[in-house]
């Protein structure tokens, strides 16, 4: 089909049309979604004012928490000191070679595979013992946070 140029001149203005529709839909849709955006905002000097609540920062979402004792555990001739209590007694609860294998794995940062050697297992079998560590350390802390 061989086109003339008058139906070439015919498709390129059409298309030059179907653009600026296009384009006027989209700045009309953002126009719509910036004005809904703005009448859900509520500015933050009208919230002081209505309320009278003075921003500062003696608020207790701004203060640093207060620090709990600190526990020390020796895993893999290390010296780990941990904050949390029931993590502590969790991990005490497990085996030592599940204690070291998580240490090793989430402190220092060694590969699974290298941890595999260390215990002589293979790459596979050492990720599945510390999945399963993890979850049993959820369990032992989940069951102890019920006790309390």
């Amino acid at each position: 089909m061989t086109c003339t140029e008058e139906y070439k001149e015919h498709i390129e203005y059409t298309f030059h049309a179907f653009c600026k529709v296009v384009i006027r839909n989209a700045m009309c849709t953002a126009v719509r979604t910036r004005n809904r955006k703005y009448k859900r905002e509520i500015s933050l000097e009208y919230l002081t004012e209505e309320k009278y609540h003075p921003l500062g920062t003696n608020d207790k979402c701004f203060q640093a928490p207060e620090p709990d004792e600190e526990y020390i555990l020796n895993l893999c001739g290390d010296t780990v000191i941990l904050n949390n209590g029931l993590l502590v007694q969790a991990l005490s609860r497990l085996p030592v070679e599940e204690q070291e294998m998580l240490y090793l794995s989430f402190y220092r940062r060694i590969s699974q595979e290298k941890i595999g050697k260390l215990y002589g297992r293979s790459r596979s079998a050492t990720g599945r013992h510390i999945r399963k560590s993890i979850r049993r350390l959820y369990e032992e802390m989940e069951g102890m946070a019920h006790e309390e």
